[in-house]
């Protein structure tokens, strides 16, 4: 009997140690870094999206400022897309399969591979490829909310656009486009006049840096409160008329390297350098005259009958029992079916992706075998190509595009702050036991 307690003891304690080891390790492997509303942000999401940034910079041989710094950053893109995410759900924003798939071939296409050697070189980098596709979605539902609730709060007149129109055409400036850095050295909320008297000096210290020539991208991660502080600052290329009416009158006609600032605004001191210039680029317009016949499957309608079915549409049109269009006003979903399907003119461009695709094998004439896109099956008819000169059409386009833009950079901030001063956020200090 004692030997028998004494091996049940042994076991016991070999349980409980196991146990123990087990709680331990689970401890160790995750952990809550940051609680935004009912979400979490993990330790392991920080790290690896650190890890991504990190690799990233030795592949483009960027230096990057401090782990602290590179942290905080990180940290604070993860609550926002946690926060936006949360929104999406809420207002009924899903990225479909195919959606996803049709984005990530098209990031392929830009980088000049195939969707085999793209994967190869996310998995190359030490990536999972699933959670890169999961990644991709969630910056997709991202841009899809913020977007939405922008756009709502921004209002272009026509009285604006005609305003634009005519200082266009007086500007010879506006064939030239700059490459743009940003760094924003935000006020605090409530600022009182001794926070926006610090605010300037940390700015002028910027300023100071880059004219000793310090790297613009390095202080924009670490300092910066913009939204692109995580891309070095980089506004991407634009011309006098997309900028801030602040940013553009120290602008213009300033050569490479300039560094123009501090810009004081609503958020902050700004400062911007231009990275870079260049001249304007021409772009010829083809418009297509199509017509579609679409399917989308249910719990009823498979993706393998929705295809039969428009296969059978083709052979109907082919031995000349019926036309498109009375297949389309008859079977076809959307707002195009009252019409026959017609599409009208239009730039291919403003498609679905996988519509785009389409298009651009077929000639005048053809008709299109079944193919899915993110809305579901079509079949295609292009009546005929054309190149028209758009001009006016895309210089009011254009007009009213860059008055959105200079609005929405503010807008979103506005908004985007608005959101994060109404969520609760909880962030707890990193455990580096």
């Amino acid at each position: 009997m004692k030997n028998i307690l004494n091996k049940l003891l042994f076991v016991s304690s070999l349980i409980i140690a196991t146990l123990s080891t087990v709680h331990a390790k689970e401890e160790l492997i995750d952990r809550v870094a940051v609680i935004v509303n009912s979400g979490v942000v993990l330790e392991s999401e920080i790290e690896d999206l650190l890890n991504t940034i990190k690799q990233q910079s030795i592949n483009n041989n960027q230096d990057l400022p401090s782990d602290s710094a590179l942290r905080i950053q990180v940290t604070d893109k993860l609550i926002n897309d946690n926060l936006l995410t949360q929104i999406g759900e809420r207002m009924g924003i899903q990225i479909s399969d195919a959606q996803l798939d049709e984005t990530i071939k098209k990031m392929a296409q830009e980088n000049k591979m195939s969707l085999a050697q793209f994967r190869q070189t996310i998995v190359n980098d030490g990536t999972n490829y699933e959670k890169y596709r999961e990644d991709v979605r969630t910056e997709l539902i991202v841009g899809e909310v913020t977007r939405n609730s922008v756009r709502r709060r921004i209002f272009v007149s026509q009285q604006e656009i005609d305003n634009l129109l005519t200082i266009m055409k007086e500007q010879s400036s506006n064939d030239i486009e700059y490459e743009l850095g940003h760094i924003l050295i935000e006020f605090p909320a409530n600022a009182k006049q001794k926070d926006l008297d610090a605010a300037k000096e940390r700015a002028n210290k910027v300023i100071e840096l880059l004219n000793e020539g310090a790297d613009f991208a390095k202080i924009a991660i670490t300092s910066s409160g913009d939204s692109n502080a995580l891309k070095g600052g980089n506004l991407g290329w634009k011309n006098i008329n997309e900028m801030p009416t602040l940013f553009s009158e120290l602008i213009i006609d300033q050569p490479k390297d300039t560094v123009v600032g501090p810009i004081r605004t609503g958020l902050g001191y700004s400062i911007v350098k231009v990275l870079n210039v260049r001249g304007r680029e021409v772009v010829e317009v083809e418009e297509v005259k199509a017509s579609h016949i679409l399917i989308v499957p249910s719990v009823i309608l498979s993706d393998e009958k929705a295809q039969v079915l428009l296969n059978g549409f083709l052979q109907q049109i082919d031995a000349g029992e019926a036309t498109f269009a009375e297949l389309a006003k008859e079977h076809s979903e959307g707002p195009t079916s009252v019409r026959g399907g017609d599409l009208g003119w239009s730039d291919p461009k403003k498609y679905d992706p996988a519509f785009q695709d389409a298009l651009a094998t077929m000639k005048k004439g053809d008709y299109h075998k079944p193919f899915r896109s993110s809305f579901g099956w079509h079949i295609v008819y292009l009546e005929d190509r054309r190149i028209v000169d758009a001009t006016s059409q895309m210089n009011e386009n254009r007009a009213y595009q860059l008055l959105f833009n200079r609005k929405y950079a503010m807008e979103n901030a506005r908004w985007l702050k608005e959101m994060r001063d109404e969520a609760y956020i909880e962030v707890f200090e990193k455990d580096d036991r």
